[in-house]
């Protein structure tokens, strides 16, 4: 009987197996129920949290995008869904049963007809049992319920809405849940103030009599640059007044503006995502480290495969099939592939060159894994070697990460890195004669270096010292277009190179090695044999 007991209890898991046939390493449920009490932890009393999900955004007609989820809402929930809301409450609440609830989970609703054209829904009974959440309802009981949000002290939300959901025919998509949120809670965007227009107003606040002449001559010469300050009523009324009576009534208007009647929170909520995200668990950094690891695998799977007749966005192509071959859902964010002068613009994403010829090749991607985002940049000659000119700014950029990565130590300023950089970079663009001195201002470097990754490519962050569990990228770049004022030959290099750097006790751990970042192991990776060699496609111009 024992015996028939184990055959019939495998029989069942190897059915599950191979019923199942989907990704089963996603962040678990206790994960994300640990993070929501980690932020309850952090609520003042008699406060609430409201988190809405991302919205389907179209494509072009009758197509939309792929939906990705809001990532601080997948990092609550692990709900990959549109039109949801999650209600946090600092306090347990009660219902009119008596029953005790302190969050609420509210999804889209199960519908056999759109779950036939694009998918099944995990529905309320699958975010109780999948999600781990005690209370789920639809989200048109969202839109139904008694909340009273004008009773809590404090209601924290993302911040100010940006009014760019579509009103579907789905009677609760977000469009709707927002709206009615809008209503239950009074949120009136008029009163929530800019970060400019708030500095602004706290500089008009804090000013005297005697420096109000200097106020205004320093508003009035940003005014040109800035519209919101040429629009604002008080502004222009306080830099109009006709006398310092006047000027002192408009002042005390823009002191009352800096004091909201209102009990909606627009700070809370990002700067505790921010505390809490910089940090990885122990669960995030097995995800986090393989979508790295299947970043730098394609780095090198490109290295071998590299030939001068390729176009960009071929060896964009091979980058995202081995992301693909190992199960990476997306992109992280879009391509970068850049040959020769395309590689100078910053953001290049139209990869469009049709061959790279001699040139070096910037390649700035990351797979995303189970919502996890690396972020891995190598610079690679077409021709596998580099030339004396191409070598010298990239050997230059290569010194500049290597004493970069070596601050990414806890307590030390996460600013630190990038002048590390940038001194050792400038001595080396004065020796080569691109630049006169080390002080001279140039655009050759003109980005930072350091980004925490997480699901977001740029993760929120306090961005103030390094913490221990820390993923920051380190990526200097020298970037020299063509027309720049120096020796033509340099003109047309662009060297960028990234690695995703984890923050550790000991020595920082570069989680992207496997990549090859010197000049000389580059050289010795491409000059390897490609299994994409013998991959010939029919020509379709004969």
């Amino acid at each position: 009987m024992k015996f028939f007991k184990i055959l019939i209890v495998t029989f069942l898991f190897l059915s599950t197996k191979l019923i199942s046939q989907t990704p089963t390493d996603f962040l678990s449920k206790e994960f994300h129920k640990d993070r929501r009490e980690v932020l309850r932890s952090k609520m003042p009393e008699n406060s609430v949290s409201v988190v809405f999900s991302n919205s389907i955004r179209n494509r072009a007609n009758d197509v939309d995008y792929v939906f990705h989820q809001d990532p601080n809402f997948y990092y609550l929930t692990g709900y990959r869904e549109p039109n949801a809301v999650l209600v946090v409450f600092s306090e347990d609440q009660t219902d009119e049963n008596g029953n005790s609830y302190n969050e609420i989970l509210y999804v889209q609703k199960r519908n056999k007809r759109a779950e036939q054209w694009n998918g099944k829904r995990l529905g309320v009974e699958g975010a109780k049992n999948e999600l781990g959440f005690d209370l789920a309802f639809n989200g048109i009981d969202f839109i139904n319920s008694k909340i009273d949000f004008k009773k809590f002290d404090k209601v924290f939300i993302e911040g100010k809405f940006k009014d760019d959901h579509r009103n579907s025919n789905d009677n609760a998509d977000v469009f709707k849940l927002v709206k009615s949120f809008k209503q239950k809670s009074g949120y009136n965007p008029a009163i929530f103030l800019s970060p400019m227009k708030k500095y602004f107003y706290s500089l008009i606040k804090e000013t005297t009599p005697e420096k109000r002449e200097e106020t205004v001559a320093r508003i009035k010469g940003l005014q040109e640059q800035y519209s919101e300050l040429k629009e604002d009523k008080f502004i222009q009324n306080y830099i109009n007044a006709s006398d310092e009576k006047l000027a002192q009534d408009y002042q005390q208007k823009v002191s009352l503006a800096l004091q909201p009647q209102t009990n909606i929170d627009l700070d809370f909520f990002p700067s505790q995502m921010a505390t809490m995200r910089e940090i990885k668990t122990e669960e995030e950094m097995k995800l986090l480290t393989k979508a790295v690891r299947i970043s730098a695998i394609g780095q090198v799977e490109v290295m071998k495969a590299m030939k001068p007749h390729m176009s960009e966005v071929e060896l964009q192509g091979i980058h995202e099939f081995v992301y693909k071959k190992y199960g990476a859902e997306y992109e992280g964010y879009p391509s970068i592939v850049g040959a020769g002068n395309n590689g100078c613009i910053l953001h290049y994403i139209e990869n469009n060159k049709t061959k790279v010829g001699n040139d070096l090749v910037l390649m700035d991607l990351g797979a995303e894994y189970r919502g996890f985002t690396a972020d891995v940049t190598r610079t690679i000659p077409a021709s596998g070697k580099f030339t004396p000119e191409q070598k010298a700014i990239y050997d230059l950029v290569y010194a500049g990460q290597e004493a970069g990565i070596a601050k990414y130590v806890i307590g030390e300023k996460m600013s630190t890195p990038r002048a590390t950089a940038e001194k050792l970079i400038n001595e080396g663009l004065v020796k080569l004669g691109i630049i006169k001195s080390v002080d001279e201002e140039h655009p050759y470097m003109p980005h930072g270096t350091s980004h925490h990754i997480g699901l977001d490519v740029h993760d929120p962050g306090n961005y103030e010292t390094f913490e221990k569990n820390m993923v920051v990228t380190m990526e200097p770049g020298v970037y020299i277009p063509e027309g720049s004022p120096c020796d033509k030959k340099w003109w047309g290099i662009a060297v960028r190179i990234e690695d995703d750097i984890l923050v550790t006790d000991g020595k920082p751990v570069n989680l992207s090695g496997e990549a090859p970042r010197k000049s000389e192991e580059i050289e010795k990776m491409m000059a390897k044999k490609s299994v994409l060699n013998d991959f010939v496609l029919p020509d379709l111009d004969k």
